[in-house]
Parts: C-alpha cells; structure tokens; sequence
C-alpha cells in the first residue's frame, strides 16, 4: 500500500474541523475528485458506518466501498476499504500549540493493481494525490474562517 501524510496547522476549533469532515454529505466538497460518498448502512457516522464512494482520477473512475473502523468524536476517523478499489484514510485532529488552532494529521492509502494497468493507475495517481490534499486543507480551513 502506498501512503501519503500530510500535517497541517488551522485557525479554528479541533470540534468544528472534526464535525465537519465527519459528516458524510461534505465529502465529496473537500475531497478533491470524490463524486459520490453514499451511506450503505443506516447507521452515517461512527464505528461500522460504511459508504460507496465514487473518485474521478483523470479519465478513470474507481469505486470502492469503505467501512469506518476507529471513530473517537473530536479525535479520530478512520476509513478502510472493504470492497473495491483499496484505498484507506485517517484523520486525526488535535487542539494546536497556539489558542485557536487545530491540528489536523491525515493519511491517504490506495492499493494499485498489478501489471501495466496498476503502473498507469500508479501515474494518475501521484499527479492526483498532491492536489487533493491542499485542496482538502484549502476547503477545511475556509470552512473553519466561515465559523469564526
């Protein structure tokens, strides 16, 4: 499995950062290429909760299917796949050093296919994986300033 980590420091709440990545309907607004981020179980959020998630990588579209398996509130949420394409995320958030600010720790992990149609995958993705993750800092962090 390939990982990519990225830390980063926001004004704001740990509570309001954490709120707001945990609800499954803003999904697909900070993270960069997910068209749909369903709910498949009653239950949305938490432990067990499970969701169809849809990702435009360029020309290709990968489905997966991933289960939330460790949820503290205002802590931690971690997504693994269970169906699909394997890709894995945990988030984990912090109040930060200075009054004011959140810590916020994510991890983006994907399992590529073998032979020549996993090395292509593997090339789409690290042109992906860099902008999706500001862009996930980039919306966060506006919504956090709307919240002040």
């Amino acid at each position: 499995m390939t990982e990519i980590r990225h830390h980063a420091t926001m004004k704001g709440s740990r509570e309001v950062a954490f709120d707001y990545v945990n609800d499954y309907r803003n999904v697909p607004e900070y993270m960069f290429g997910v068209s749909e981020f369903r709910p498949i179980t009653e239950q949305t959020s938490g432990l067990g909760s499970q969701f169809v998630t849809v990702l435009s990588v360029g020309p290709k579209t990968l489905e997966s299917t991933v289960e939330c398996t460790e949820w503290v509130e205002n802590e931690v949420i971690t997504m693994k796949s269970i169906k699909g394409f394997g890709a894995n995320t945990e988030w984990r958030f912090a109040d930060g050093d200075e009054p004011g600010t959140v810590e916020v720790d994510v991890m983006f992990g994907y399992t590529l296919p073998g032979g020549i149609g996993g090395r292509v995958l593997g090339g789409l993705l690290r042109q992906f994986v860099t902008p999706a993750v500001k862009h996930s800092e980039s919306v966060i962090g506006k919504h956090l300033a709307a919240e002040r």
